[in-house]
């Protein structure tokens, strides 16, 4: 039975990063109903607060879930326990905390909110399960330089999520309508400072857990942000005339 499981843990890992990879090619054809790109033919509106909460819950109760299990034998392990604490922390930020701090903010239609809601579901299962059942690293694991140096891109990369997020939450004073260009921050080099965070956050992530299923989150979080990060900058582009024709799109100095 667990090496049943093992497998499929194995093949929904690699099927994540084919969706990922699916992605650059079905998004740019049917769009990304988020925020200004909201549409109404993608479902009922739900409040983006709530919204939010529900669809990133999946991804907290599974670590909480497996925490939970007297057989998760691999979590008395060092390495296991700080890598399913990294992707936790992650989502309490997402799931406890960002949605309490939304100004407003555009409903999201029923579509995109189920979709996220079923990837956090699958997400949260594939991550959590193998960092408690399967993953099996040294004890000095924690010491490698690939860990040490994923454990500080997650880092770094979350900072520069959560920092962004407020810059944009800060465009406007109380009452202001309309849009502004972000400025300070990542924001001086790319149009989606946030987006680069969180791609930062689980490259990191994968590379700390050495894994093909770390690997497969943190392509598939690429992918399906580039498309979202070229949209915004190219709405950027056309909605205002000064808009700092330097900055990249995702990656400092790169793209």
């Amino acid at each position: 039975m667990e090496l049943a499981e093992e497998h499929l843990l194995g093949t929904l890992a690699y099927l994540q990063g084919l969706l990922g990879l699916l992605n650059l090619v079905v998004l740019p054809r049917v769009g990304s109903p988020y925020g200004r790109c909201t549409s109404a033919r993608f479902g009922r509106p739900i409040p983006a607060r709530v919204a939010w909460i529900v669809q990133e819950l999946p991804a907290l109760a599974a670590p909480l879930c497996e925490c939970a299990r007297a057989s998760a034998q691999r979590l008395r392990s060092w390495p296991n326990g700080v890598l399913l604490a990294m992707f936790f922390v992650h989502y309490v930020q997402r799931s406890l905390i960002f949605p309490f701090l939304i100004r407003g903010g555009k409903p999201m239609p029923l579509y995109s909110c189920v979709a996220a809601f079923l990837f956090c579901t699958y997400n949260g299962y594939l991550q959590s399960r193998f960092l408690s059942q399967y993953a099996v690293y040294s004890d000095d694991w924690v010491t490698d330089p690939r860990f040490l140096t994923g454990f500080i891109l997650w880092l770094v990369g979350m900072l520069i999520n959560i920092h962004s997020d407020h810059i944009l939450r800060n465009l406007r004073t109380p009452g202001e309508t309309g849009y502004k260009i972000p400025r300070g921050g990542f924001f001086e080099y790319v149009s989606s400072a946030n987006y680069f965070g969180e791609v930062v956050e689980w490259c990191g992530f994968a590379l700390a857990s050495w894994s093909v299923q770390g690997a497969a989150f943190a392509l598939f979080t690429f992918c399906f942000l580039v498309t979202r990060a070229k949209h915004h900058h190219q709405w950027y582009l056309e909605k205002f005339e000064d808009y700092p024709k330097f900055r990249k799109i995702l990656i400092p100095f790169l793209f």
